[in-house]
């Protein structure tokens, strides 16, 4: 009988796939491309050098961070690449150009960095930054800026529908193409779900959280954000603001979002939920940001309650299941 020589046993898992953390990661920032083409077109060159300097500021922070501390320097991951091109995205045309710099050495050496690098952050540095960035410059993250006019600020379209601002309400095509006033990477629906089918299509996502989030902000502004029940504009809603940025490239980040495709459903909607509570009923008109941020804190929860139990473990009554 021949001997058998060729023959290897490991432990689980035996089923692999291919992908992994560069390739996805780089799927993302090919994706957020048509974005930044037509961020970089509205909102010309500053434009290009804010998501540049957000980008340069986020993988020199980890590099060095990870340099200092003695570990494998992992910058060509594309991970930091990302969370400075989401921040840079997420950032008015008109702010000062340390404002991204400073954003992107938060998002890496706070929210990233210090509780042990990829894959160990409870929160989305990229929001985490914005947010904080909101907190502390307001003026200047809410200096928005219309396309193809430089110096001049202007009210987003959903400050002008909630009446916090005075304006004129851009129409739907306007929105779906991106010329109106806002953030560089917001504005245009078009490009963001060019770039979210992109994802789909290639499994870098699944539809759990963008349809969560994108469903329940369209049936809850459809029955809430009208005057009267059911007299809403839920078609604005989803078009206008950082709707699409945020429920296609931040809510569905891996490390922040829940394992299961049952738990990524209720993320999606519970972002959502929350968006239209800040939108409707909140004195800020956009909630996308603050929405993605408390579904991170929950995550843990999430998955706890719907990650199937191991056969022979103790159910909720002490029971071996």
């Amino acid at each position: 009988m021949k001997k058998l020589t060729n023959l290897v046993v490991t432990s689980s898992p035996h089923l692999r796939s291919g992908a992994d953390v560069e390739k996805m990661m780089w799927h993302v920032n090919l994706a957020l491309l048509p974005a930044v083409l037509l961020g970089v077109y509205y909102f010309g060159l500053r434009a290009l050098a804010i998501i540049l300097l957000a980008i340069t500021a986020a993988v020199a922070t980890e590099g060095i961070i990870q340099k200092v501390t003695g570990g494998d320097v992992f910058i060509s991951d594309g991970s930091a690449v990302v969370t400075g091109l989401l921040l840079g995205l997420n950032l008015p045309v008109n702010v000062p150009l340390w404002l991204p710099v400073v954003g992107s050495v938060f998002a890496i050496a706070v929210v990233k960095e210090a509780f042990g690098g990829l894959g160990n952050n409870f929160m989305n540095p990229a929001l985490a930054a914005r947010a904080v960035l909101l907190a502390a410059w307001p003026v200047h993250m809410t200096a928005y800026a219309l396309p193809f006019i430089d110096g001049i600020t202007h009210a987003t379209p959903l400050a002008v529908l909630d009446g916090t601002a005075q304006g004129t309400l851009p129409g739907y095509l306007d929105l779906f193409i991106g010329n109106v006033g806002g953030v560089i990477g917001e504005t245009s629906a078009l490009a963001l779900l060019a770039g979210g089918l992109y994802l789909l299509i290639k499994d870098v996502i699944d539809w759990q959280i963008p349809l969560g989030f994108l469903g329940s902000v369209f049936l809850l502004t459809y029955i809430f954000g009208g005057e009267g029940l059911f007299n809403g504009d839920p078609l604005y809603h989803l078009l206008a603001g950082g709707l699409m940025l945020g429920a296609f490239y931040m809510a569905t980040d891996y490390v922040t979002s829940p394992v299961t495709r049952r738990g990524r459903l209720i993320m999606g909607i519970g972002a959502g939920t929350i968006t239209v509570l800040i939108r409707l009923w909140g004195g800020y008109p956009e909630g996308v940001t603050f929405g993605i941020l408390l579904m991170n804190i929950v995550t843990p929860l999430i998955d706890r309650y719907t990650i199937p139990r191991v056969y022979g473990t103790e159910g909720k009554k002490g029971l071996r299941r």
